[in-house]
Parts: structure tokens; C-alpha cells; sequence
């Protein structure tokens, strides 16, 4: 099967669909980059995340009205990030629900400190390239790797509101609309996760601590160091409430006692087992690109389909364990004052015996399907002549090409973004 045909079928997670997953607890699913959660009280109805966009936001309320006209009197988000607090105007309408959310809640929605400035203009490109903003669907983004490629973009980002109620305790039961709930602090893909346990149900909303892919260790929209060791710790946690349904801020829930034990076991494995060879490499002496291309999972977790790499990925995972542990530096001294870019393509292009030479090496490379090599030479051609069309025309056919040998939505969507951009 190729590449795209993977991708192609993790789309099947992504299915629009309300799934009641209790008689009183029902799930949005495909509607938005994440799912929206409904649980329905006596009185009122409780929302846990929101989506990234207040046109999907406006979609999935219209699906649950069909359900019950009760109002909604809470909104809990899980963490900060864009895609899950991005909805909740919609939800809130005219009412004033309380919402909830971690004390360390730190949202890129929420005011910048001027005095801590930001590389904000390249978060937005990468994070555009990511998500493959601008490309066409389904040609082109076919999914983002944790939701649909075709979800709606309108009032991106703009329907967030602050939550007033922020819990600091680890773990803490609250009664709303008549239903008991559980929220309990598990830091993951971030260090704000609170996981909401609704044990009448046996159902565990777990935020982004667990979807089916590999985890997404390192975002290549630009992240800061995502604690591994914390995730790791937050999954034996969430091992321990012996949840019936797993319920995940992207793709399907997990249904089954067994099932949920099996995936979040696998989960954590598969991090821990990242995070030892990564060491055992790094106590070896060996650098962050030898580990990221030796390491992969054991024959025991390499075929879990919940743990192919269609959000996150092993190698990236790997250098970023490296950095945030050990930073940049790799421990060679070649390396500790490196020739800038141009100044070693000058002399990689002399030793290649000119532009022309090399150039041609670029191509043929491209010719014979090695094309990150291919790449890789034509950005020394282009460090040093960066608006030249042949060079840039070729490095749009490679990029083009990376994109169709990867089961990764994220890698797949940020090369076709960037070839668009040349």
C-alpha cells in the first residue's frame, strides 16, 4: 500500500459523525480538527473543548441541539491549545457558563507580554505549512494527521473565552447539572492537560494524552520541549481509572475495558522505549541525527495501528528529546562554531567543481528518487544564489515528491505548502 493509500484510510478516523457513546454522553467527531464533547445533566449540559473555529463550533452546537435544548451551563477545556478553546462564544451564546480549566492555562490566544518577544511571523507560516493551509482537499491535504483535511476555517481562532474557573488542585470532584465529575491534572502534550473522568460512565476524557497515531512529541510548527518522562507518567495515570471508553481530543473513541488498557499501555510504551534508546545512543557518544535514523519501535509496537506515524513521528520525537535535554549542541567540537550556510556552500560548490557540476548532481539525484538528497544539494546552491528558478524549480519537484513518500499528514502538508510558496 503507498503512502497515500495510509493516509488515505487514517482518514476513516475522521468520519462526521455524533456518537452517543452513553445515553447522556455524546461525541462530535469530524466536524473540527478536534472532537467536542456533550454530557447532559439534569438541568443544564456540560461541553469539554470547543474546536479551533467558530463556524465549526456553529455546526457541531446545531448537531447537538437535535439531542437536547437544555442549556449549557460549563465548558471545560482540557488545554490551551488553539484547536480546542477556539469555539466556546458559540457554545456559550447568550448564557454565562462557568469555564474550567487547568491553573497553568497558557494560551497564544490569551495577551503576549511585548516585553517577551515571540518569532510569531514564522509560527504562523510553519504552523500554516503544517496544517496545509491553501492546499486543496483531497488532492492535496488529505487529512491533518489528527482530524479531517476539510474541516472549516471561518472565525478561526476567534471564538476563545478566558476561563474563569481555573482548578490548581491535582485532582478534584465537582457535581454540575446533577453529574459528578473528576478533573485531574495529567500533563502531556501539555503541561496544562486536565483529563475529565466521568465514572458513572466508565468514560475518560483524555485531551490530546492519547489519539491513534504516534504521539506528536515534537510539533515541527515550532513547540516548545514537551516534557516525554511527564506524558509517560500522566498515561500510567490514566491507566489507573480502568476507563470503559476512552475518549481522545482527536480521532475515535476507544470503546472497551481491554481495548483502553491496550492502547494507553502501548502509548506509553512506545514513549519510553524512544526515551531509553535515545539515551542509551546519547551515553554512547552518538549525535541527534545518527539516533534519529537508527531508532524505531520494537517488532512488538511497530505494526499497532494506533501507533503509526500519520500526527507524530520517531525521528523528530528523537532530536527533540535530544534538545530539550541536552540542547542544541551535539558534543562534537566541529560543531560548536559551524561555517554559516553560504560560506560552506561556496566551498561544497568548489569542491564539486561549480554550480553547473553540482547542479546536475542535484538533478540526477532527483532523476533516480533520492530526493532528500537531491535537496539537500540544492539548498547549498541556493545559499548561495537564492533566486535562481532552475534551483528553486527543482527544489519544488523534491519537496513535491518527499510529500508523496510520507504516511505523515504533517510532514506531507508542510512540503506541499513550501512548494507552493517557490
Amino acid at each position: 500500500m503507498t503512502p497515500l493509500q495510509r493516509l488515505k484510510d487514517h482518514s476513516n478516523e475522521f468520519r462526521k459523525e455524533v456518537i452517543a457513546l452513553a445515553p447522556n454522553v455524546h461525541a462530535a467527531i469530524g466536524f473540527a480538527a478536534s472532537n467536542v464533547y456533550m454530557i447532559v445533566g439534569d438541568e443544564g449540559v456540560i461541553i469539554v473543548d470547543t474546536t479551533e473555529s467558530t463556524k465549526a463550533a456553529e455546526n457541531i452546537l446545531h448537531e447537538f441541539r437535535r439531542i437536547t435544548d437544555l442549556p449549557i451551563q460549563a465548558i471545560i477545556y482540557t488545554h490551551s491549545h488553539r484547536d480546542h478553546i477556539s469555539g466556546a462564544r458559540v457554545f456559550a451564546g447568550a448564557g454565562e457558563p462557568e469555564i474550567i480549566a487547568s491553573h497553568r492555562f497558557s494560551s497564544d490566544l490569551v495577551a503576549v507580554d511585548e516585553n517577551k518577544p515571540l518569532p510569531n511571523k514564522a509560527l504562523a507560516a510553519r504552523t500554516k505549512r503544517q496544517f496545509g493551509i491553501g492546499l486543496s482537499f483531497p488532492d492535496e491535504r488529505v487529512n491533518l494527521g489528527c482530524g479531517p483535511g476539510d474541516r472549516p476555517l471561518e472565525g478561526l481562532g476567534a471564538g476563545f473565552v478566558p476561563p474563569a474557573t481555573l482548578v490548581s488542585e491535582e485532582r478534584i470532584r465537582r457535581t454540575i447539572c446533577g453529574i459528578e465529575l473528576e478533573l485531574v491534572h495529567a500533563p502531556g502534550e501539555t503541561p496544562d492537560h486536565l483529563v475529565v473522568w466521568d465514572a458513572s460512565n466508565g468514560i475518560l476524557i483524555c485531551g490530546d494524552n492519547f489519539y491513534k497515531s504516534f504521539p506528536n512529541l515534537y510539533a515541527i510548527r515550532g513547540t516548545p520541549y514537551r516534557d516525554f518522562d511527564a506524558w509517560v507518567d500522566s498515561l500510567d495515570l490514566l491507566l489507573a481509572f480502568n476507563a470503559e471508553i476512552l475518549a481522545p481530543g482527536h480521532t475515535r473513541p476507544v470503546i472497551g475495558a481491554d481495548n483502553v488498557r491496550g492502547v494507553l499501555t502501548d502509548y506509553r510504551d512506545a514513549i519510553r522505549h524512544v526515551v531509553a534508546e535515545t539515551v542509551a545512543g546519547l551515553d554512547r557518544g552518538e549525535g541527534a541525527d545518527e539516533l534519529a535514523d537508527k531508532i524505531g519501535l520494537p517488532a512488538s509496537l511497530s505494526d499497532k495501528p494506533h501507533l503509526q506515524e500519520f500526527y507524530g513521528k520517531i525521528s523528530w520525537s528523537v532530536r527533540a528529546y535530544c534538545a530539550g535535554t541536552l540542547g542544541w549542541f551535539d558534543g562534537n567540537p566541529t560543531n560548536l562554531d559551524r561555517l554559516p550556510p553560504r560560506r560552506e556552500a561556496e566551498r561544497m560548490v568548489t569542491l564539486a567543481g561549480g554550480e553547473a557540476a553540482l547542479f546536475d548532481s542535484a538533478l540526477t539525484a532527483h532523476r533516480d528518487g533520492d530526493h532528500q538528497w537531491s535537496l539537500e544539494l540544492l539548498d547549498r546552491l541556493l545559499a548561495i544564489d537564492s533566486g535562481n528558478t532552475q534551483y528553486r524549480l527543482l527544489k519544488a519537484s523534491c519537496l513535491r515528491a518527499r510529500a508523496n513518500e510520507e504516511i505523515n499528514a504533517t510532514a506531507r502538508n508542510y512540503y506541499l505548502v513550501a512548494a507552493a510558496e517557490i
